[in-house]
């Protein structure tokens, strides 16, 4: 069967229009996205995709869902680049041109989730801006949502989308679903192993763990080498943490998420977040990871496909300057590092 990518330019509101020929979309999408599949993703495939963002004009993105029609989603963007790909199950399924935060006002790099949305936003900060598909990254004012791409960076922190775009990542992403934003480009991997696979030995300390604070919604878990410690989260809110011991080093941030597999089994792909946020991934950390068993016991039966699973070996805390930007919303509103504290949303 042919798919039919759709191919919007700058200026669409409307649905991006369906080409009569796959001929010129083939080459672009067929050829730069499908190499990269979830079990082999080659250096030439990472070419493929670099070289199908970069023939891309502002305002203009792919949108092609039928590569890959079901499992977790993650969006990516790329300062650096100016682009934003969003994977589905670990596979490429639409790229898009990007306009983020102007030298005055940069766009915060690291792990975000949709905190909001709304289809009709209007800023509260400047002057009662159009923020139309607006998607909320922070409290403090960040948001995916669509608006004018000029081809470099012109917004307030934002990350402005094509409007077309914007209207259809809209309509399949949901609260909680995991943003990354990084200064350079970053294409997710197969992971070597399951993130989760944590010694079952005490490592010290008191566990805390309410999951009554958010009943429902996706998972994050987020260890801290600096800390010592493991952070569960979901739908954005803080359930339940404990103590670690990590034998030997971290390096850097690498992210993990869990994809579904027919067989059922865990599969995951991870993305390695570069300088300044860090240095080359550790390779492996199956059994370097301790905690309590019966910690262990009750997180790991939570973390279905589009669980994130997130390893630094930077701080989480907001006054360490080398804190990793992980924002996250406890039960009360409270935020983490390099966030203002929740405020109500405007009407």
């Amino acid at each position: 069967m042919i798919m039919r990518p759709r191919i919007g330019r700058p200026g669409d509101r409307r649905q991006c229009a369906r080409p009569a020929q796959l001929a010129r979309a083939a080459m672009l999408i067929g050829a730069a996205l499908l190499p990269l599949v979830s079990t082999a993703q080659s250096p030439a495939g990472e070419k493929s995709v670099v070289g199908a963002a970069k023939a891309l004009k502002p305002g203009e993105f792919f949108w092609a869902p039928e590569i890959a029609a079901n499992g977790p989603l993650l969006l990516v963007v790329s300062l650096a680049t100016q682009r934003a790909t969003l994977y589905r199950n670990g596979i490429p399924i639409a790229i898009s041109t990007v306009s983020t935060g102007s030298a005055d006002h940069r766009t915060p790099v690291g792990v975000f989730t949709i905190l909001e949305r709304r289809v009709e936003h209007y800023s509260s900060i400047y002057d009662n801006a159009p923020m139309p598909y607006m998607q909320r990254l922070t409290w403090g004012g960040i948001a995916l949502h669509g608006g004018t791409l000029p081809g470099y960076p012109a917004s307030h922190g934002c990350i402005r989308l094509p409007h077309a775009f914007a209207r259809l990542l809209y309509g399949v992403t949901r609260p909680g679903m995991t943003v990354i934003v990084t200064e350079t480009a970053a294409i997710p991997r197969v992971a070597p192993g399951d993130p989760v696979a944590w010694a079952g030995t005490d490592a010290g300390g008191i566990a805390d763990w309410h999951p009554e604070r958010a009943p429902s919604g996706p998972v994050a878990v987020v260890v801290s080498a600096a800390d010592r410690r493991v952070l569960v989260l979901r739908n954005g809110i803080a359930i339940g943490s404990a103590p670690v011991r990590i034998d030997g080093p971290v390096a850097g941030t690498s992210v993990f998420m869990r994809q579904g597999a027919p067989d059922g089994r865990a599969q995951w792909t991870r993305v390695h977040l570069p300088e300044p946020l860090g240095s080359a991934p550790t390779e492996s950390l199956r059994g370097r990871i301790h905690v309590a068993p019966d910690f262990r016991a009750v997180v790991e039966p939570l973390l279905g496909p589009g669980s994130s699973v997130i390893i630094t070996g930077d701080s989480l805390r907001a006054d360490d300057a080398n804190a990793i930007p992980f924002h996250i919303e406890d039960d009360e509103g409270a935020s983490g590092p390099h966030q203002t504290p929740r405020r109500p949303a405007p009407p």
